[in-house]
């Protein structure tokens, strides 16, 4: 699956963002890459979107203006990390909301 497939979901804890990314490989597993560096693999993407909702992720794509500022930040300001490997987008799996005003 090509990065730009990815489906990015993220949580809000207090002033602070948590970011996961999903992948589905062509076999139809599903990885998870973690804020802890982790890859959880699961049977399929069904099974990985339920463990992220049960951890209260929410998927980015899904989210509008009135869920993101309920989640504290504007969605307009707001996009997933970006970076040349896993080991560069770790460093930006998880931010730091501005003060609200």
């Amino acid at each position: 699956m090509s990065a730009d497939a990815s489906q990015w979901w993220l949580a809000a804890l207090g002033d602070t963002l948590i970011w996961a990314r999903l992948d589905v490989l062509d076999s139809g597993i599903a990885e998870v890459f973690d804020n802890d560096g982790r890859v959880l693999r699961y049977d399929d993407e069904t099974a990985a979107r339920m463990a992220l909702l049960d951890a209260e992720f929410r998927a980015f794509d899904g989210l509008d203006a009135d869920d993101a500022a309920a989640m504290g930040f504007d969605l307009d300001e707001l996009e997933p990390p970006r970076g040349d490997s896993d080991e560069e987008l770790l460093a930006k799996m998880v931010q730091k909301l501005p003060p609200r005003h």
